[in-house]
């Protein structure tokens, strides 16, 4: 019987934390070719966000140092031409939500990555959500209302 060659164009994966959603799409990319992701031609070890360099939604060092870890991890950092899609949430919980993305998205690539992005702890979500409202606490989670003086 002959073997069924995958036709694959992406990996792709969601990672989630808090109010933040990310779905993460690594392409597999040629040195000539280029990936067209909405209009966007992103080559080999580029990362768009929401159809920006990602250099400018996460400018600073340690933005950086946090979703490059796993590709680093792994030896990936050139090999895939990255999309990005995320909402909601602040910036922190985006970072976080891309990280767990990228993360899982390369599990999808080799099953190998998982024991070292495992141990690092890069595919555990981070599930704390906001605390609900109580009743008497006038409008805050935590807050208890004010006792008359006398």
């Amino acid at each position: 019987m002959v073997k069924k060659v995958k036709n694959i164009q992406y990996y792709e994966a969601v990672g989630r934390r808090r109010e933040s959603v990310a779905v993460v799409r690594l392409y597999l990319v040629d040195k000539e070719k280029k990936a067209v992701v909405d209009d966007l031609k992103i080559k080999k070890g580029e990362i768009f966000v929401n159809g920006k360099p990602i250099e400018k939604v996460f400018p600073s060092l340690e933005e950086k140092l946090i979703y490059q870890k796993p590709l680093k991890l792994t030896q990936n950092d050139d090999r895939f031409a990255i999309s990005i899609k995320v909402r909601g949430g602040g910036k922190k919980g985006q970072l976080e939500a891309l990280t767990l993305g990228i993360a899982k998205a390369l599990v999808l690539v080799d099953n190998n990555y998982r024991k070292k992005l495992k141990e690092e702890g890069l595919l555990r979500r981070d599930s704390r959500l906001k605390e609900r409202r109580k009743v008497g606490t006038g409008g805050k989670a935590r807050r208890k209302k004010q006792s008359p003086k006398r």
